[in-house]
């Protein structure tokens, strides 16, 4: 099981009211939310295997430098070393250390990589297990990676992690007409205007679909443009091809990475907390002994 942890923690964030406090006042609602999450999807699931992929680079530079507005508008404060600050509530930001040390403390392994987004850690992950795997996600993007044959599924949070969306192949083909790398093709066609994606002028999701649905992938429709005999429209023709240079790039923006350099750790889930003593010393200095002593109960063979 591969959590997206950022995308998580931003759901318990709004889902958890902010009256959710340590004793000292400091907001902790996205912390015993994630907690929250996390001992549901344990004790509902039992996976083998649980890995808490962080967003080391939320913003990359190489994703950058192929579509420079990717993300733009979420920057708050660009720095000369490192990644850009990302435009985050107030009372968030100070929560993800606390996150990071409890999660460290559980003994759940916690993986992120310079230069890359969890979502990368997720593909890269994901490409070299040898067996099924769970993507809890509420990131849409990350629904490129389903691929029934090799038992990859998208769990996408509904309500809290209690009412989970199981995102396969046979439903990605209902809601969307395309596969797992279908989505990746239909996204960058759309655009996502959250991620600063342009898109093509002029097409949707439904002329996506409809595109795919008769060319096969972007490269089909790339070569339709070219080929007279190919049933494009005047104006989808002339705006595809306005868009070549955006097409060229789009797919290494849009398509996760399956080659991180990850570190060397150990995946399997906790049975019991790694440093006991530090997970009840984060329990009462920020109030947390409820989502921590649900937690620990839930890791219990």
């Amino acid at each position: 099981m591969l959590l997206d942890t950022a995308s998580l923690y931003y759901r318990a964030y709004f889902g958890v009211p902010d009256s959710v406090k340590a004793p000292d006042g400091t907001p902790v609602n996205a912390v015993r939310g994630l907690l929250d999450f996390i001992g549901r999807l344990v004790q509902d699931h039992r996976p083998d295997d649980l890995v808490a992929c962080m967003d080391a680079d939320w913003r990359p530079q190489w994703r950058v430098e192929l579509i420079p507005s990717y993300k733009a508008h979420r920057v708050a404060v660009e720095t000369e070393i490192g990644p850009d600050l990302e435009d985050t509530p107030d009372t968030l930001a100070p929560q993800v250390p606390i996150i990071e040390a409890a999660l460290d403390a559980f003994g759940i392994a916690r993986v992120g990589v310079a230069g890359y987004e969890a979502d990368d850690v997720i593909g890269t992950l994901t490409d070299r297990a040898s067996g099924p795997v769970d993507i809890v996600t509420g990131d849409r993007d990350l629904y490129q990676l389903v691929d029934d044959a090799r038992e990859r599924r998208v769990l996408y949070p509904l309500k809290g992690v209690g009412t989970l969306q199981v995102t396969d192949e046979a439903w990605l083909r209902e809601k969307y007409g395309v596969d797992g790398p279908g989505y990746a093709d239909l996204a960058l066609l759309r655009g996502d205007p959250s991620d600063g994606l342009p898109g093509v002028p002029g097409i949707g999701e439904k002329t996506a679909a409809k595109l795919l649905d008769a060319y096969g992938n972007l490269a089909g429709i790339i070569a339709a443009i070219d080929d007279p005999r190919s049933r494009l429209t005047a104006t989808q023709r002339k705006r595809l091809d306005e868009s070549r240079p955006y097409l060229a790039v789009a797919p290494k923006v849009v398509k996760v990475a399956s080659d991180v350099p990850l570190p060397d750790f150990d995946p399997a889930l906790p049975r019991v907390a790694a440093q006991p003593d530090l997970v009840d010393a984060l329990a009462h200095r920020w109030g947390l002994g409820g989502a921590v002593s649900r937690l620990s109960s839930a890791l219990l063979p």
